[in-house]
């Protein structure tokens, strides 16, 4: 079954018409103006989250940042499954958060789009973006009713199985990049001639490809297109400033 990516995240009555049930009177939900109560409702976990981004700009999104509190439920035996597009894997910073979170013990996985931005705290809590309403920010509300949840949650198991699992690179000692090399690959990654890079770096050509070489026999890379797919999981390619 194709789910639809909706545009925009349905409101708590709509979401129980998508589980194929008569929407249900719903309560308005709590819209927060921090994350306070989802990290304070993320420590009481005790079975399993589901985290799902679509990496849209949505403020308030809870899926945007991961902290301390889901180390901690992951320590403490908390199973995480996560759910992103497949561009997180290109996007630097959030590959190496979400290979961390993976080294971590979460089980993390991508697909082409992800229908809905959420976070499911052992199948009870729902937390969702809210949309600006009645002059207040955006931010995000927590659902207890049992109709959302579960509609959350039967999504999340219907697109979960199609999706592609990230494997955690642990990378073993002395094969780090250098902050030069690092440069390198990001430059490459966006498009850059090997003469651009070398004129960018101020290095030769021959340098530009002696270093590619290397990272690519480090990685393991038969490529120089698989080796920047094996960075960027490995969340070692870096946004260049102009």
């Amino acid at each position: 079954m194709t789910v639809p990516a909706p545009t925009r995240l349905p409101r708590g009555p709509q979401l129980a018409v998508l589980g194929g049930r008569s929407p249900a009177p719903a309560p308005a939900p709590l819209s927060l103006s921090t994350h306070v109560r989802v990290d304070s409702k993320l420590a009481t976990a005790t079975h399993e989250v589901l985290v799902i981004s679509t990496m849209s700009d949505v403020l308030g999104d809870p899926t945007a940042m991961f902290r301390q509190v889901d180390r901690h439920n992951l320590h403490r035996g908390v199973r995480y499954r996560v759910l992103f597009p497949d561009r997180a894997r290109t996007n630097p910073a959030v590959a190496k958060r979400l290979n961390r979170l993976t080294v971590a013990g979460a089980e993390v996985r991508t697909m082409p789009e992800v229908p809905v931005n959420a976070l499911v705290i052992d199948g009870k809590v729902a937390v969702l973006p809210s949309e600006p309403e009645d002059g207040r920010p955006a931010g995000v509300a927590m659902f207890r009713l049992p109709s959302v949840v579960r509609t959350i949650v039967e999504l999340f198991d219907q697109v979960w199985p199609a999706a592609v699992a990230l494997s955690a690179c642990r990378t073993p000692d002395g094969t780090e990049l250098t902050e030069r090399e690092k440069e390198l690959l990001s430059l490459l990654s966006a498009g850059c001639t090997d003469e651009s890079v070398g004129a960018q770096l101020g290095i030769s050509v021959r340098t530009v490809r002696r270093m590619v070489s290397g990272i690519m026999n480090r990685l393991g890379a038969r490529s120089r297109f698989q080796a920047g797919a094996k960075a960027a999981d490995r969340g070692w390619l870096m946004e260049r400033v102009n």
